[in-house]
């Protein structure tokens, strides 16, 4: 079947009680034996504790793994619980070479948590073929991709760091979850895992909590399918249901994000006023060709700088009308924050300048509006804030100016 196909009916077969076009929520937590040793069964799985089993789980996991191309699909209660599950396959004395620009989330999974069980972890910058082979050692078990990155959109080639990888013998895991399987297959590239915060666009409604993660070994997929049951970290069923019926205009929605984030990101690389903007559909992207091989779209998350100091995007985020100003993303409405002050505040000054987040970035989530209105929106924000030409008024958020430069300087 084609992406659009999979997408509508991939795995959401219908209901084998019923007949029912839209497959039930299963609300219950577990299921009577027609015998003592005989198991109910689902698409070939028993059924015994909804924990372990769900056939609303069971269908939307069909739907996602056929999506990615991927034999196995496991669904969690989150997508920091899907990667949590992966960090599972390491052990101690491991060494793990991490995207040096991604989610502070995962950023604090290897900082503060997987740290503390004796596993090195090295941030590196993966664009950088030469850099990824200069971190590798005998200890070396994974590489992490985080690809578009968040929030710069750092492009980074899947095919070669995989490659590269498995010259080593070692994993390569994809965060995949800005181009979702739409855009993106990761696996069909050389990747061993694919993870995704299903909460973003594969649900696409900001409804919902969840996140999957996907891959071909079945090895591989039994020790995290034992994680996702031991360590209890299961979506709800009404949280598959809601995450299934996402991905049947997934495809759809992906097109029109896309389309809406091109154009937005070509006017404002056309702004006088904006410094920077990244987003892999532009020809000046540092990332753009390498994106043209293994995407078939750049996705709707846009990345900018203004000219001014930092603080001037907390006054052009408080000038919008059209843009929700909140800490997720890919939902059909369009949001907008401040890395620095929202989704990565909980990393340091120093670790986010090591990661090449600037204090000034911001992260805009294209939605599915007319993106006239959007285009309209942003220009009167800016102008907003560069009519404003005495002073500048500085938001705690962010360091002012001053501070900024004081802090340059000594990191210099």
């Amino acid at each position: 079947m084609r992406t659009h196909t999979l997408a509508v009916r991939g795995g959401s077969t219908l209901d084998p009680q019923t007949g029912a076009v839209s497959f039930p929520i299963y609300q219950t937590s577990t299921y009577t034996m027609p015998g003592a040793g005989t198991p109910r069964t689902f698409q070939g799985r028993s059924l015994g504790y909804a924990r372990t089993e769900n056939p609303t789980r069971t269908a939307l996991e069909t739907t996602l793994a056929r999506l990615e191309n991927a034999k196995y699909g496991i669904a969690f209660s989150s997508g920091l619980a899907a990667i949590n599950s992966v960090l599972h396959l390491l052990k101690s004395g491991d060494h793990v070479i991490v995207s040096r620009d991604l989610y502070a989330g995962v950023f604090q999974q290897f900082t503060r948590l997987i740290s503390g069980f004796g596993i090195e972890v090295d941030f590196v910058e993966l664009t950088d073929l030469e850099a990824l082979r200069a971190a590798i050692q005998p200890r070396t078990r994974m590489v992490w991709v985080e690809t578009p990155s968040n929030p710069t959109l750092a492009i980074t080639d899947i095919a070669e760091v995989a490659a590269i990888a498995k010259q080593q013998d070692m994993l390569t895991v994809v965060d995949s979850t800005f181009a979702t399987p739409i855009l993106q297959r990761p696996l069909e590239m050389g990747a061993d895992v694919v993870v995704h915060s299903a909460t973003k666009y594969i649900n696409g409604h900001a409804d919902v909590i969840s996140g999957v993660v996907a891959t071909n070994d079945s090895g591989l997929a039994d020790e995290i399918r034992f994680v996702q049951d031991i360590a209890g970290a299961v979506p709800s069923p009404m949280d598959c249901f809601l995450v299934a019926r996402g991905l049947q205009t997934l495809a759809l929605r992906m097109e029109r994000h896309s389309e809406n984030a091109l154009k937005l990101a070509m006017v404002l690389e056309a702004n006088e006023h904006v410094a920077r903007v990244r987003y892999p559909g532009l020809d000046s992207d540092p990332g753009h060709e390498v994106a043209k091989r293994q995407m078939t779209g750049f996705g709707g998350m846009v990345s900018f700088e203004l000219k001014g100091p930092a603080s001037d995007a907390i006054l052009l985020l408080n000038n919008l009308n059209h843009f929700d100003l909140a800490t997720s993303l890919g939902g059909v409405r369009s949001m907008i924050c401040h890395p620095a002050s929202m989704t990565h505040s909980s990393m340091t000054p120093e670790q986010r300048f090591d990661s090449g987040l600037p204090d000034g970035l911001i992260r805009m989530s294209v939605g599915l509006e007319d993106v006239e209105d959007l285009i309209e929106d942003l220009d009167q924000a800016i102008k907003q804030v560069y009519r404003r030409t005495t002073s500048y008024v500085h938001s705690p958020l962010v360091p002012s100016p001053a501070a900024a430069r004081a802090a340059s300087l000594k990191r210099l």
